[in-house]
């Protein structure tokens, strides 16, 4: 049996764990200010909120309902548009009415939920940050200049009482009254259920679900699949000694604010916009995005630089298979049927070493890349000790380029080398043409990301000269 809390409203039911949070929403529970769009988490018309005990604290991310199953909003609080709705118009509602931002309004909840969200989190304290807030929520109309503005003045009035979010956000009229009892019910309700262990040989597993639910929708809204997303002994970070461990359900979001990763990778901040949005980033865990295989998978590329290491379980026994070693062909795993991964480790970047990610896309932010790459890259007096070049969108897996980063390794740092290894580049791929660009486009972006890489890292070796 599912369980949750649905606005102010205890939910129990029977369903199949794949059926969608939005049609639950819409055709069981009649909450029809939540609107179906592109069924690809896209748009943002369907955007709710998900409230979460962690950390024996309840807060508060925004998703989108078309991707999620209703087995993940299992023991936790999902708020939609009507969630927030009071005597009056909320603060934020009241913003958009005000500076006439909306069109046809089609895309109006979901950037309604997405900023009350960011209130309710303590992240409107600057412009950017409230504008920030509704990326993964488009207005494809010609309202977007009055949504910013709305944002903007909600970035102005708003204080966040840092001390107690919750209570602020109720005193300033921005949420129901309701929510402050949330937590307390929420922790009552995961103590009254014991949580499901992972089944061995389970037919189906399901982390996310951004890339499942858009390739096989269909097929999982009747499927009971074995959730992965909540099972808390997959979903953390720590670091031991010089190892980083990661459980396989953590998201991007959790990557992104990790004080370890933050303090190993001072450019974070900037590569996570490059992937999707923040909807699907509270989302997608990378686990999900091994198993999922893209040969564009911007984490697989990200982490195969980091010759990241998988702990792969079938329940009872447990091996570790490099990330390199995991792909065997065009979505062909190298595991055997009733395997899952269950954590990821790496090795931090020594200090004196440098990690780039590049992506380019159609559009600049929440697309699919066309061509992506890393470098993990150790320079010491001027020669490289260690050098690692992963790329996507160029082989039918996520490719570590292994003769490229060794004919780097024990050589000086020059523009000739680097010219020369990028010669050996384009020995190693072999894209093909598609709809995201042709063979020849995708060699030449490679080759371009990779200069970009050097560029970034060592801007004085100026390896664009006579390119």
């Amino acid at each position: 049996m599912i369980q949750f809390i649905l606005n102010d409203e205890i939910i129990q039911t029977g369903l199949p764990s794949g059926t969608t949070l939005l049609d639950f929403i819409r055709y069981e529970k009649n909450l029809t200010g939540t609107k179906i769009g592109c069924r690809e988490g896209d748009c943002g018309a369907c955007t709710i909120l998900v409230g979460d005990i962690q950390n024996n604290k309840l807060v508060y991310s925004n998703a989108t309902s078309c991707l999620m199953a209703i087995g993940n909003a299992h023991l936790k609080h999902i708020v939609t548009i009507e969630g927030v709705n009071m005597a009056k118009q909320s603060l934020v509602q009241k913003s958009f009415s005000d500076f006439n931002a909306t069109q046809c309004g089609f895309c109006t909840p979901g950037f309604v939920v997405s900023l009350t969200g960011a209130c309710v989190s303590g992240n409107v304290q600057t412009a950017a940050e409230a504008i920030d807030s509704m990326n993964g929520n488009i207005c494809r109309c010609t309202g977007y200049k009055s949504i910013q503005r709305a944002a903007v003045f909600i970035a102005e009035n708003v204080k966040p009482n840092l001390n107690d979010l919750l209570q602020g956000a109720v005193d300033q009229e921005i949420i129901p009254q309701y929510f402050l009892t949330i937590e307390s019910r929420l922790k009552k309700l995961r103590a009254s259920i014991q949580p499901h262990p992972i089944q061995q040989n389970s037919a189906l597993r399901l982390a996310g679900g951004t890339d499942l639910y858009v390739q096989q929708h269909e097929r999982m809204v009747q499927e009971q699949p074995e959730l992965m997303a909540t099972q808390d002994a997959l979903r953390f970070i720590r670091k031991d000694g010089n190892t980083c461990t990661l459980g396989a359900a953590t998201t991007v979001s959790d990557m992104a604010a990790s004080p370890i990763f933050k303090d190993h990778f001072r450019n974070l901040n900037a590569w996570i916009k490059l992937i999707s949005s923040t909807p699907i980033r509270n989302m997608a865990t990378i686990a999900g995005n091994f198993v999922n295989a893209s040969p564009i998978g911007d984490l697989s590329v990200f982490f195969l630089a980091l010759d990241a290491q998988l702990l792969i379980s079938d329940g009872t026994s447990e091996r570790i298979l490099p990330l390199r070693s995991f792909y065997n062909g065009y979505k062909k795993l190298n595991w055997q049927p009733g395997e899952y991964i269950q954590s990821i480790s790496f090795e931090l970047p020594d200090p004196e070493s440098n990690v780039n990610f590049e992506k380019v896309c159609k559009r600049t932010h929440l697309d699919i890349a066309s061509v992506n790459s890393a470098l993990h890259i150790h320079v010491k007096d001027g020669v490289i000790l260690h050098c690692s070049i992963s790329a996507g969108g160029v082989s039918p897996v996520p490719a570590y380029l292994s003769q490229s980063s060794k004919m780097l390794e024990g050589k000086p740092l020059t523009r000739l080398h680097v010219q020369e290894m990028l010669q050996t580049v384009q020995q190693e791929i072999a894209p093909i043409s598609d709809a995201r660009g042709s063979a020849t486009y995708k060699r030449l972006l490679l080759q371009q990301l990779i200069m970009a890489h050097f560029n970034q890292i060592f801007p004085d070796l100026d390896v664009y000269e006579k390119y």
